[in-house]
């Protein structure tokens, strides 16, 4: 069954810390992508690109695929001496209604990429242009941070970082992170009535098992 709209906006609202802890501490990227304007949180299946490092045709490639609603997932192999995208490949994202990328290496044109209020996570910036010459793979399962991307598996973004959700277990996955939020408003609870963490969390044990008292 195709996720829906309210699904995604569902997963935003949640946000990536509680949702990887929800399904079991897993799908989350490494720390090193980062929002390029942390305000603005994704959701959506992933359109995977498998590109040359220092080469972007594959991701003009990608655009002839997409579809309202995808998230650009790019495996730039991590590359850092070139920004594969910028404002123009944003503008022809947005008018393809593709809702944010991923990109395994830089990008530039950060201050276009912010006014234009598109997410972008990247592990960085850089000026330098790309070449429009090797082949790459649009579509296909990539690696990105030693976590498995398919293509259409869900991606959410926000401030604290990105996760990845496979798609038949989207709704599990908000059960669950709902159970989670539940749990963490009976903890609020109980600090708001002036109750330690320490019991709140039933630490107490642990704490005695190392002689901390």
């Amino acid at each position: 069954m195709p996720v829906t709209q309210d699904q995604l906006d569902t997963l935003k609202q949640l946000g990536t810390a509680t949702i990887h802890e929800a399904q079991g501490q897993k799908g989350a990227l490494d720390s090193g992508l980062r929002p390029v304007d942390p305000s603005l949180r994704l959701a959506g299946p992933a359109l995977t690109v498998d590109c040359r490092p220092d080469d972007n045709l594959a991701i003009h490639y990608a655009l002839t695929k997409a579809k309202p609603g995808d998230v650009l997932v790019v495996d730039a192999k991590g590359f850092m001496e070139a920004g594969p995208w910028g404002d123009l490949l944003t503008l022809a994202s947005q008018k393809l209604g593709i809702v944010g990328l991923v990109m395994n290496g830089a990008v530039r044109d950060a201050n276009a990429i912010i006014e234009m209020g598109f997410p972008t996570f990247s592990r960085g910036l850089s000026i330098k242009g790309t070449n429009k010459c090797q082949p790459g793979k649009v579509n296909v399962p990539i690696v990105i941070g030693g976590v498995n991307i398919n293509p259409g598996d869900i991606i959410v973004g926000d401030r604290d970082g990105l996760v990845v959700v496979e798609q038949d277990r989207v709704e599990e996955v908000i059960r669950l992170s709902r159970s989670r939020e539940d749990k963490e408003d009976g903890i609020r609870a109980g600090l708001e009535a002036g109750k330690s963490t320490v019991d709140l969390l039933g630490l107490a044990p642990t704490l005695e098992k190392f002689g901390m008292r």
